[in-house]
């Protein structure tokens, strides 16, 4: 038998709405969903509030705006913020002005149709589902009003979308890389070929620091000792510099007082740090070499290609290190892996054992590498 419909649901226009008494309160309105199991959990809710509001007397609405505002304000160590911050302004147009307890997936639904429209990745609309829960139950669970009462009765469910389109990491071959960093600009193909060198994140080559640079004159080379506070995992993280990974190091002195990939010159941003990579000019300089593919090889470049991306810089420092022979603990350790192990703590021999690995991967000479299979789809 199909599900029941129970009192206090009407269908209309493919959309469940509310119409119900509840001891002389009537419940009315647009549930926002067309699925039934969704709006009675929305009907169920709105019950609930009725009762309580009888029993402990009527919570003060609160608006999703102040709650974020609020959720902003008290999580200021939070090395993410600046990304739910971002999030969080994304979704103010649609759900800012509501009251808490009219905040469910229901609501949301014009935000994830419309973000689906543009194209957005479901990872993407997740990262925004999932602040957006993360509030919800700090109003329900850990914020008390003057009454005692919590913001909010019971947190809705707020249900991730399953990934179907994630994007596979896509490792450049030595020729692929050549291809690519000859049409980055010259700022941009310094710090690519930094980071295909040392397995960094974009916001650690960004960010990176003179002031983190520590000299081992043991091996006549220095490491670079980025803090926890700047690092994804919340560890800190030692940068191994091989040869080429030194020589990019040693282009960049004297160009920047703080910062080793920074802005040079005299404008407004003289001394400041780079945002980020992944900007036009990548993608114009990843079109380009595409089109040269075609040219080149007369066939179409694969999609992967196509769409590089910043962060395959990184996997393709893993691959060669793998592609090497690097152990498993190392290539960690040179990825700035979180492992359990206190990686900054170094002996000499641990050291020199991964610079040795690191060597390994540098790209220098492709022809230094060791044999390596790339195994492509054909684009189609």
């Amino acid at each position: 038998m199909g599900q029941q419909k129970p009192p206090g649901l009407t269908k209309r226009g493919g959309v469940w709405h509310l119409d119900k008494q509840i001891g002389g309160t009537r419940l009315r309105g647009s549930t926002g969903t067309s699925d039934l199991g969704s709006a009675q959990e929305v009907l169920a809710k709105r019950i609930d509030e009725v009762r309580e509001a009888r029993l402990f007397g009527v919570r003060d609405d609160h608006s999703f705006r102040a709650a974020a505002t609020k959720y902003l304000a008290e999580n200021q160590h939070k090395r993410t913020l600046a990304d739910d911050a971002f999030e969080l302004k994304r979704l103010d147009p649609v759900i800012g002005d509501l009251a808490l307890q009219h905040v469910h997936l229901g609501s949301l639904r014009e935000f994830i149709v419309k973000r689906q429209g543009d194209g957005v990745c479901t990872r993407t609309i997740n990262a925004s589902l999932a602040v957006v829960r993360r509030i919800l139950n700090l109003a329900a669970s850990e914020w008390i009003d003057a009454r005692g009462l919590t913001w909010l009765a019971t947190a809705p469910k707020i249900k991730l979308l399953p990934i179907r389109d994630a994007r596979k990491p896509y490792p450049l071959s030595p020729e692929e890389q050549a291809l690519l960093f000859q049409h980055l600009p010259d700022h941009l193909a310094t710090m690519a070929l930094f980071k295909v060198n040392t397995g960094c994140r974009e916001q650690e080559v960004c960010g990176l620091k003179w002031e983190y640079e520590v000299r081992v004159p043991e091996f006549d080379t220095s490491v670079f000792l980025i803090p926890s506070e700047h690092v994804k995992n919340g560890e800190e993280r030692v940068v191994v510099l091989n040869r080429v990974a030194k020589s990019v190091i040693d282009s960049q002195r004297g160009l920047n007082a703080t910062y080793v990939f920074g802005h040079r010159g005299s404008g407004r941003f003289a001394g400041k740090a780079l945002t980020k990579m992944n900007n036009t000019a990548w993608k114009r300089a990843r079109e380009r070499a595409a089109e040269q593919w075609l040219v080149k090889k007369g066939e179409v470049a694969p999609t992967g290609f196509r769409r590089i991306r910043v962060h395959d810089l990184k996997h393709t420092f893993g691959r060669r290190l793998r592609a090497a022979g690097v152990s498993f603990e190392d290539r960690q350790d040179l990825l700035g892996h979180k492992s359990g192990r206190i990686t900054t703590h170094y002996s000499a021999a641990e050291l020199a054992n991964l610079i040795a690995a690191a060597e390994k991967a540098c790209a220098l000479n492709p022809h230094k590498l060791p044999p390596t299979t790339w195994l492509r789809r054909k684009a189609g």
